[in-house]
C-alpha cells in the first residue's frame, strides 16, 4: 500500500445453487488464494452465498437462514484476513428482502449496501422476490431484526456490536491510509442512467467495487467492458467489477465470470470469460486522488447523507504487477501508435497553417542540422504547406556548417530538402563565429559553454533576419524534453517565431520521423529518414573525432527514454521522486541498474528547476498531448523555485 497502491482481487466462486455452506467454503477457498498474493480488497459477485439463480427459493426461510449463518461463519473465518471483503447474498429486513453486498473486515460486518436497481425485463425477475435499497441509511438492530439465533450469531454478539449499518450510501474508509476508500454499488446499478457509484464517488469513493451477476450473450461482454472502463474514467475512481461465473444454474442462462480492474479509464485487468477464477490489480489511489484535486471541474466531497465506516488494513509494501509503459507519451500497439503519429502530424501542421494564413506568410524558415529535431519540424512544414497550397519550394531550409558538423549530418540535410522539394541554403558561420569570438575575447581553443552557445545564437540570428528578409516565418525545432532539461541556448535555438515541436517529447519525436519514414511511399525519402533516425542525438557544437560526432546528448544530460519517464509521472501524475524512482527501476529493470536511475533522476529535477526561466518566455507552439510546458497553458511556475524538498527525497532513497 506504500505510495498508494491497493492490491485488488475480484474473484468468481464456482456456485452451488441453494447450497450456502459449500458456497461458503468455495469463498474462503478464494480468500486464502487471494491472501497469498497480500490482496487488501476482495470483491465476489451478486447473492454469491446462495448463488443468484435460485429464483422463488428466495423466497423459502430455509435458504436466507442459511445465507445468513454462512456470511457469520465467513466473518468468522476471516478474523486474520488483513482484507476489505465484499460478497453478495440476501437479507431479510423489515418484512422486505433486499439483494446486498456485506463488506467484511477483520471477522466484523462493517455494513450491509442493498442493490438500488432491480431489473424486471427480458431474463430478469428481481422484482419478485426482492425490494430496493433506495433512499434507506439506518443502523440494523440485531435484537430486532429477522435474524436466526444460531449459535455462531451469539458468538459474533458476544465479539462485537450488536448494530451494523444498511443503505446506499456508506463509504468503507482505511483508518491509515484514508485514500483508500471504497463504495459498493450491486450489478444493475451500472447500467442506469444515474449509477450510485456517481454520488459514491462524489462523496469521496476512490474505488467502487460491484458485485455482479450479468448473464452471457453475444457481444455483451464488450458493452461490459466499455461501462466499467468508461465509468472508472467518468468518475476518475478505481472500478473493480466481480463476476458471477461457471456453477450459476444453466436452465435459461450461462454465467461468464467476467471480472475486470480498471483504473481512470484504463482496463488493469481481466479475467477469462467461461473460466472462474480472481484476477488481480494494484489500484493507485494516491494518484486517483491527486487526479480530481487537479481537475477544477471535480467537485468538492460532497458527505452530507453518507456514513464513513472506518476498516483497518497494515499500510505494507504492494508487489507490483501491473506494468508501467518504457515510454508513456508513446502507444505500444503499432496500429495504435500509428495512428496518434497521424493526429500528432496533423496538429502541428493545423498549428503552423493557422499562423502562416495569420501572418500571411507565404514563405517559412528551418534551420536543418540533420538531427531528428529539424528533420520532424520540416516534414510538419512540408504537410502545412500542402494544406495551404503553396509550393514546397518555398519552404527555406538554412544548414549553417560549424566547428562540429558531420559530414554525415550536414549530408542527410541537403538530401532531405532536396528529397522534399524544399529550398537548401548553406550559410558557413566558422567566420563570423571566430570575428565575435574576437569581438569578446574568447579563445577558440577553450571549448566552454560560450564556446558552445555563441555558435546557436549565431544561428539563430542568421533565421531570424533570413525570416524578415524573406518576409517568412521562422519555424523553431526545440522539443519538449530539450525544454523541459533546459538543454536549449537561451535566445539561440531556445527562439523562433512559432515552435511546432515544442510539446512532443524527444522518445515521441523519434516515432513520429519512423512512422513517416515507413507510410510516405518514397524509398528515397524513406532512407534518408532512417539514417537520420540511427544517427546520435547530438548539437555538433565541438569539433569532430576521427570525422565522428563528440558531442552527444545523452551522455551528458541522461538518456532521453529516462527523462521522459520521469517528465511524464512528475507533471501528468504529480507523483513524488520516491515514487517516479521506484516505478523506473522496475519499469527499466534490464536496462539500467538502480544507481543509474537514480544519478539522472537527481540531474532532472536539478535542471527541470533551474531551467523554468528558459520556459517562460516561449515562443508559441501546439499542444499535442496531455504534458506540456507552456507558461500560457499546461505549466505556471516560478522560474527561481527551490528543488530542495523533492531532491532530499532523493539523498534518502
Amino acid at each position: 500500500m506504500r505510495h498508494g497502491f491497493i492490491k485488488t482481487g475480484a474473484a468468481t466462486p464456482k456456485i452451488t445453487v441453494a447450497d450456502c455452506y459449500a458456497n461458503g467454503r468455495e469463498i474462503i477457498r478464494l480468500i486464502r488464494e487471494m491472501e497469498k498474493e497480500n490482496t487488501k480488497l476482495m470483491v465476489f459477485p451478486e447473492l454469491c452465498i446462495t448463488g443468484y439463480t435460485c429464483q422463488d427459493l428466495f423466497l423459502q426461510r430455509r435458504l436466507l437462514d442459511r445465507a445468513w449463518e454462512s456470511l457469520l461463519w465467513i466473518a468468522r473465518n476471516t478474523e486474520d484476513t488483513d482484507a476489505l471483503i465484499f460478497v453478495g447474498l440476501p437479507m431479510r429486513h423489515r418484512g422486505k428482502l433486499y439483494n446486498v453486498a456485506a463488506a467484511l473486515n477483520h471477522g466484523r460486518i462493517l455494513g450491509l449496501v442493498p442493490k438500488t436497481w432491480l431489473p424486471n425485463y427480458n431474463e430478469f425477475y428481481e422484482q419478485r422476490h426482492f425490494t430496493s435499497g433506495q433512499g434507506i441509511l439506518e443502523n440494523l438492530r440485531y435484537s430486532e431484526g429477522e435474524f436466526p439465533r444460531v449459535e455462531i450469531f451469539q458468538e459474533y454478539l458476544e465479539t462485537y456490536d450488536d448494530t451494523v449499518p444498511f443503505g446506499t450510501s456508506l463509504i468503507f474508509r482505511c483508518e491509515d491510509l484514508p485514500e483508500f476508500s471504497v463504495a459498493a454499488e450491486v450489478c444493475e446499478d451500472l447500467w442506469v442512467p444515474l449509477p450510485p457509484s456517481v454520488s459514491h464517488a462524489r462523496a469521496g469513493a476512490h474505488v467502487i467495487v460491484n458485485l455482479s451477476a450479468s448473464d452471457e450473450m453475444v457481444g455483451k461482454d464488450s458493452y461490459r467492458r466499455d461501462l466499467v472502463s468508461g465509468q472508472s474514467a467518468r468518475l476518475v475512481c478505481g472500478y473493480v467489477y466481480a463476476a458471477a461465473g461457471e456453477g450459476e444454474s444453466s436452465q435459461d442462462l450461462v454465467f461468464g465470470g467476467q471480472n475486470m480492474i480498471a483504473e481512470n479509464g484504463k482496463l488493469l485487468a481481466e479475467g477469462a470469460r467461461f473460466s472462474n477464477g480472481v484476477v488481480y490489480g494494484e489500484i493507485d489511489v494516491q494518484r486517483l486522488s491527486d487526479e480530481r484535486r487537479r481537475l477544477s471541474v471535480w467537485p468538492a466531497a460532497d458527505c452530507d447523507g453518507y456514513w464513513q465506516i472506518g476498516f483497518d488494513v497494515k499500510v505494507e509494501e504492494t508487489k507490483l504487477t501491473r506494468k508501467f509503459p518504457r515510454y508513456p507519451f508513446v502507444p505500444s500497439a503499432r496500429e495504435e501508435r500509428d495512428q496518434r503519429c497521424d493526429e500528432i502530424l496533423n496538429i502541428q501542421a493545423m498549428g503552423l497553417k493557422k499562423r502562416l494564413e495569420h501572418t500571411r506568410s507565404k514563405k517559412a524558415v528551418v534551420g536543418l542540422s540533420g538531427g531528428l529535431d529539424s528533420t520532424l519540424a520540416l516534414l510538419v512544414m512540408a504537410r502545412a504547406f500542402d494544406r495551404l497550397e503553396l509550393p514546397r519550394e518555398q519552404l527555406i531550409c538554412v544548414t549553417m556548417p560549424c566547428f562540429g558538423t558531420t559530414d554525415r549530418t550536414y549530408h542527410n540535410a541537403c538530401a532531405l530538402s532536396r528529397c522534399l522539394g524544399a529550398q537548401l541554403r548553406e550559410v558557413n558561420i566558422r567566420e563570423a563565429v571566430n570575428l565575435h569570438f574576437r569581438d569578446i575575447g574568447q579563445d577558440p581553443q577553450v571549448h566552454d559553454v560560450t564556446y558552445e552557445n555563441s555558435q546557436a545564437r549565431e544561428r539563430t540570428q542568421i533565421l531570424m533576419d533570413m525570416a524578415n528578409k524573406e518576409g517568412g516565418l521562422l519555424v523553431g525545432t526545440g522539443d519538449m524534453s530539450e525544454l523541459a532539461l533546459g538543454w536549449a541556448t537561451y535566445n539561440g535555438d531556445h527562439m523562433s517565431m512559432y515552435g511546432v515541436n515544442v510539446s512532443v517529447p524527444k522518445t515521441l519525436v523519434r516515432h513520429l520521423v519512423r512512422y513517416y519514414a515507413d507510410t510516405c511511399g518514397n524509398p528515397e525519402l524513406s532512407q534518408i529518414l532512417l539514417d537520420i533516425l540511427d544517427t546520435p542525438v547530438s548539437p555538433e557544437l565541438l569539433p569532430p573525432k576521427d570525422g565522428e560526432i563528440a558531442q552527444k546528448t545523452e551522455d551528458l544530460v541522461g538518456p532521453y527514454e529516462l527523462h521522459d519517464f520521469f517528465l511524464y509521472y512528475m507533471l501528468r501524475a504529480g507523483f513524488e521522486p520516491e515514487k517516479i524512482y521506484r516505478l523506473a527501476v522496475e519499469t527499466f529493470e534490464g536496462v539500467y541498474d538502480r544507481e543509474t536511475v537514480l544519478k539522472w533522476l537527481k540531474t532532472f529535477y536539478r535542471r527541470f528547476f533551474a531551467q523554468q526561466f528558459k520556459r517562460s518566455c516561449l515562443p508559441d507552439g501546439p499542444k499535442v498531448g496531455s504534458v506540456a510546458l507552456s507558461p500560457r497553458g499546461d505549466l505556471r511556475m516560478p522560474s527561481d523555485a527551490s528543488a530542495r524538498i523533492w531532491l532530499e527525497q532523493l539523498k534518502m532513497l
